[in-house]
């Protein structure tokens, strides 16, 4: 009889936001309970409940209700506020193992979970220095980089296993931070095809969203949903559909996300492409698919080569021809299938892949499918979720032995 675990996974974030790193907590969490497994997540006081998930939250912060996605000095008070909690959760509840996502949380689970001697399973989405430098909270030629790059290295020697978001970062922690290999488990991230479905509106549907949405029935539309920031490459799109717009190209945008949309609002309106670019806000994780079935291309033009792109996943299942920057991580999910722009950060070459596709609409119908294909047989969450599960059983007997 195949054992069933109690897990405790630690989330320093504001879980549930409808971007990243959430994304791939929630549908791990998901697929464990789907065959049969309890999990506790323990996370900031802040996101949105789900009804199929016990969440247990931090008290909230005195000072300041609302905080920032990102980098913030605040996030260290919200980590003590978090470590408090966690803490208070394993005194009192029973569990086989502690997942613990980001650095924080690994230390954290590495710490406290010693109260249990509970193993525990590292879940590496990045590289901690490389995203403080992607989010400008960390100069790397600063006096505070090699002390917060030796913590790094501290906490991924701390965890019994770890498993990665990418192939790219099992690579980074065997090379760079000195990992042991037969400790690191690629698990990239992976797609609900499920739920991502390019036939979840009907073309009268997608008509009358784009209509309402101020945009045109018979002219390409290129989308983009995730964080809005300089690592996420806002600008550079921005300024690539400035480009196509000099050229004649008739494209439009549909940019889905947050935070600071009035202000990549009004730098659309400076760049003279203010008409022909389209901002929602914020859209909820479960709208996601209707939201991307408007599209024709997809975009991801991220900067960062540490942290993983499970948008582009997104983009796959929807069978959507998708432009990003060449790196590796890109690589890793669309193969030779990817329309990729280079060298990183090229603003006339991430034009160039858009316009590429914008008059081919048969190939992009075909490309589409191929890319829904390689998602099936490479990212599906059913399969990941058996693998994760049989980590936990090898991690778990290791402690048991040790």
């Amino acid at each position: 009889m195949n054992r069933l675990f109690r897990v405790l996974m630690i989330a320093p974030t504001s879980f549930f936001y409808d971007y990243g790193c959430h994304v791939r907590i929630l549908e791990e969490a998901r697929v464990l309970r789907k065959l049969g497994h309890q999990v506790t997540i323990v996370t900031y006081y802040q996101g949105r409940d789900l009804p199929d998930l016990e969440i247990i939250r931090t008290r909230p912060a005195p000072w300041r209700a609302d905080y920032e996605v990102g980098s913030s000095l605040h996030k260290l008070a919200f980590d003590v506020f978090l470590g408090w909690r966690v803490f208070w959760v394993i005194l009192r509840r029973r569990f086989d193992l502690v997942h613990a996502h980001l650095h924080e949380g690994a230390l954290m689970g590495a710490v406290l979970g010693r109260l249990r001697r509970l193993p525990l399973l590292f879940d590496f989405q990045g590289s901690l220095t490389g995203e403080m430098v992607d989010h400008r909270f960390l100069n790397p030629g600063g006096l505070w980089y090699r002390w917060v790059r030796l913590l790094e290295e501290r906490i991924d020697h701390l965890a019994d296993v770890i498993v990665t978001s990418t192939h790219q970062g099992a690579i980074l922690l065997e090379r760079t931070f000195g990992c042991n290999a037969c400790n690191v488990h690629p698990l990239p991230d992976c797609v609900n095809l499920d739920f991502f479905r390019p036939d979840v509106l009907s073309p009268e549907q997608v008509r009358a969203r784009r209509v309402a949405l101020g945009l045109p029935t018979d002219r390409p539309v290129v989308v983009y949903l995730g964080l809005l920031a300089e690592y996420q490459g806002t600008p550079h799109l921005l300024q690539a559909a400035r480009i196509l717009r000099d050229r004649g190209v008739d494209a439009y945008f549909l940019l889905m996300g947050f935070p600071g949309v009035e202000g990549y609002r009004r730098m659309a309106s400076e760049l003279g492409i203010g008409d022909r670019v389209v901002f929602t806000g914020k859209v909820p994780y479960e709208e996601a698919p209707a939201h991307l079935a408007l599209g024709d291309i997809a975009v991801a033009p991220k900067l960062s080569d540490t942290e993983g792109a499970g948008k582009i996943l997104n983009y796959m299942a929807m069978e959507l021809p998708t432009v990003a920057f060449d790196t590796p991580v890109s690589r890793e999910y669309m193969g030779s299938l990817g329309c990729y722009a280079q060298p990183l950060g090229n603003v006339n070459s991430l034009a160039n892949g858009i316009q590429e596709w914008v008059f081919r609409a048969e190939q992009r119908r075909q490309l589409g499918q191929l890319l829904r294909q390689r998602a099936a047989r490479h990212f599906s969450w059913d399969r990941t979720g058996r693998q994760l599960v049989n980590i936990y059983r090898e991690l778990c007997r290791d402690s048991e032995r040790g």
